[in-house]
């Protein structure tokens, strides 16, 4: 395979103990596939190029920006639209439950009748979970970001419709998830659980949580944790240190939040205290 010709999968947890999701990364100049189907819900952006999908007796064919939805079961194939200029898209593979919370008779998986979706705001968004989620596949910012998602690509395109949204005594359930996040710091309890423990589902726990909070849960830990590892920095402990001892990941994990939160490194944060304090 050439430098052109790459296949990465990336599996992300939904999570600590909840079901994996395949991820791929994919840029081909020449491969096409062999017809196959999938059991889960095929879900790929187009990134560059124009690639061919063989799908339910017709051809469609994907540029830069399009959404495309295959569902479980459906024979199909695809290559690049042009032998000259091949074509590169992000995927994922979603078990049908993960489309249907959010929606009336959620049950029943949603069907879409146009597998090519024209929605720039849902493609840049899946798309940069995507990116980020290789990069970094927390288990509870995977949990946060795609089923939210999934469902709103299941609600905006597909024939399911739209469950109510007003979720009863939401600050109070956003208190008690984020109470929850906060005193279990290292091993975050997964919002399966979480909903689980509060009678709901995982769609309405994550509604409840953003519309009072403002943000997911996974950003308002990452940020908690930020806060958490300042007070760490300026006690003279490395970033390295500080990242293990509030939660994340690694040092990198913390280098990306710190930055986003502060703007600065957390290197360079407990370089200027110190300074400050001599």
């Amino acid at each position: 395979m050439s430098a052109r010709e790459q296949a990465l999968w990336t599996r992300a947890r939904l999570g600590r103990c909840g079901p994996p999701l395949d991820m791929l990364t994919a840029c081909f100049d020449k491969h096409v596939y062999a017809p196959h189907t999938h059991d889960e819900f095929s879900i790929g952006v187009c990134v560059a190029g124009t690639e061919f999908i063989d799908y339910r007796g017709g051809r469609i064919q994907s540029g830069p920006g399009a959404i495309v939805v295959l569902e479980p079961g459906e024979m199909h194939t695809g290559g690049p639209a042009t032998p000259t200029d091949g074509y590169a898209y992000r995927a994922l593979y979603a078990e049908p439950t993960l489309l249907t919370d959010g929606t009336l008779h959620g049950d029943s998986p949603p069907h879409f009748r146009d597998p090519l979706l024209d929605d720039p705001q849902l493609a840049a968004a899946l798309r940069l979970a995507h990116i980020e989620l290789r990069v970094c596949p927390d288990p509870l910012e995977a949990e946060s970001r795609l089923p939210w998602l999934l469902t709103a690509l299941a609600r905006r395109h597909s024939t399911a419709r739209a469950a109510d949204d007003k979720i009863p005594g939401a600050p109070l359930i956003a208190h008690t998830v984020r109470d929850r996040l906060a005193g279990e710091l290292l091993a975050p309890p997964s919002l399966a659980t979480l909903a689980a423990d509060l009678g709901l589902s995982r769609y309405q726990l994550l509604r409840a949580f953003r519309t009072t909070m403002g943000v997911p849960p996974y950003a308002w830990l990452a940020q908690y944790r930020v806060n958490r590892a300042r007070g760490l920095l300026e006690a003279g402990l490395r970033p390295a240190e500080a990242a293990t001892l509030v939660g994340f990941a690694d040092q990198a994990h913390l280098t990306r939040w710190f930055r986003r939160v502060l703007g600065v490194t957390p290197a360079a944060y407990r370089n200027s205290v110190q300074d400050a304090i001599v």
